[in-house]
């Protein structure tokens, strides 16, 4: 390669990268910041279901180095009530628990269920085909 073809790569590639960085096209937009990640509706039993509209966040370190989840659940059940919970620790699956622990929802893979106290009120939940 001569020193001419050298030196003119070298000016053409920064004049390529600015045109291309001034790139006239849509916008590239942004997630909106409290947008669900992702939204799964759940048949359960006895006719009932659960909308839940899965929200992302950053973990935390407890003070024992344990990390603490940051995700969060908001979740509308058939009988009007909607809950909005945090992300707790889980052996396995997803764990989403009020602060006292009252009322817990869990999801592993398509599955889900709600206990509130020590009852399952919502049981053998099963995400809705899309």
């Amino acid at each position: 390669m001569t020193m001419r073809r050298a030196t003119v790569r070298f000016l053409f590639l920064p004049l390529a990268l600015a045109a291309v960085a001034c790139h006239d096209g849509p916008p590239i937009k942004a997630p909106a910041p409290d947008q669900p990640i992702s939204t799964v509706r759940y048949t359960c039993q006895q006719n009932k279901t659960i909308v839940a509209d899965y929200f992302d966040g950053p973990s935390r370190t407890a003070p024992n180095g344990q990390p603490i989840p940051g995700g969060r659940v908001a979740i509308s059940l058939s009988d009007g009530r909607k809950l909005n919970l945090p992300q707790t620790l889980s052996g396995s699956g997803i764990r989403y628990a009020n602060a006292d622990e009252s009322f817990v929802f869990w999801s592993k893979g398509n599955t889900a269920f709600v206990e509130e106290g020590k009852a399952m009120t919502y049981a053998g939940c099963v995400a809705a085909k899309s």
